[in-house]
This record gives structure tokens, sequence and C-alpha cells, in this order.
């Protein structure tokens, strides 16, 4: 099985995180494409990161429907910081015969090397370097890394943003799926 591993605060997840993953999957024949929300990222601190049951609540709602895509809560089940080798030794063990695809943005691979043991993380998958559109291929310090870049497709939509019009009561109507967008509303979240 070749099974993307797609992690992140999705907060919220959008339409630029769907394409993505599906241009992934189609470009590299995946199985499955895991969707994982971060309990606490390590990398970066929104200041508004809504709960993690809510976050793995909207990719629920943002993924029914593909049945390539899967969601999963390991991480949020997990104490403390949300590292990806662990979470890609954790997926070893329940699949030892995979192939496993960790999707990720020219910025990250860049900063690649100063993730928690970046270098064991490198022996445990493969890449996908997703490409906005204009953008060139990145390159990370580590070595021995296998990279497989895909060109996405061609849209500028981001968490940020999307928080942002959300808090000044602007509309974030067609920037993500619309079960996503009511349950934010229902919820009340990213209100200042």
């Amino acid at each position: 099985m070749k099974l993307g591993v797609f992690g992140g605060t999705f907060n919220p997840i959008h339409l630029g995180h769907l394409l993505l993953a599906e241009a992934a999957a189609e470009a590299l024949a995946l199985d499955r494409v895991l969707f994982i929300p971060a309990a606490t990222p390590p990398h970066k601190r929104p200041r508004q990161l809504a709960n993690a049951r809510d976050r793995l609540r909207m990719v629920r709602l943002a993924i029914r429907g593909n049945d390539r895509f899967r969601c999963s809560d390991m991480e949020i089940r997990r104490d403390g910081p949300s590292y990806s080798v662990e979470t890609l030794r954790h997926l070893r063990r329940l699949m030892p015969g995979a192939r496993f695809f960790f999707l990720i943005g020219t910025d990250s691979l860049r900063e690649l090397h100063t993730w928690k043991e970046a270098s064991a993380l490198a022996r445990l998958c493969e890449f996908i370097c997703v490409l906005r559109p204009g953008e060139r291929a990145g390159r990370s310090r580590l070595r021995g890394l296998r990279v497989h870049h895909v060109h996405g497709h061609p849209t500028d939509i981001s968490s940020s943003d999307i928080r942002a019009r959300l808090a000044r009561g602007a509309s974030v109507r067609y920037l993500m799926p619309e079960p996503v967008r009511r349950y934010i509303q229902k919820k009340r979240l990213y209100r200042t």
C-alpha cells in the first residue's frame, strides 16, 4: 500500500489542503491519504488555535465523500508536542509493509533539518513536496532525502487568511467545504 501522510494544524482545513492532497494522490498513485491533525504543533503557534477536537471534526467533515482520504486522531491522543518522526514510527509498526509518503510544503522542506530527529524521519518515508504555481522546487540541508515534486492546483488560500476573515466577520464561503464553514459558524470559532 502507498500511503500519503498529511499532518498539520488544519486550523482550519480549507480547499487548498484538499487540492494539495488530491494532487499528491493522483501524481504518485497513492492508495490513501491520511490526514493527521496535530494536537500541539512544535513549529508554529498560531494565535488562534482552535481546540484539537474541533480541528479533528472539521477535517472529518472536509474529507467526507472522498474514498481515498482518511483521518486519524493519533497525534491528538498522544501527550505532548506532535512530532512527525513519532507519528511515522507508529504508522510503520501498524503497517509494516506500507510505503509512506509525507506531504510537505517547500517552506517546510527547507526547514526539515530543524525537525526532531529529521534524519530518522527521512529514513522512514519519502516526501511529496507540492509546489504552488510559480514556485520553484525547494531543497533541504538533509542528505538522502527522497523527494517527489508535484505541481498543485493554482490556489492562494491560507488558514491564517481565513482566520483573519472570520475575526472581522467577512465571508469565507467557497474557501472551504460548506460543512466545515457551517461547523465554524455553529461553534463560533475564530471570533475575536
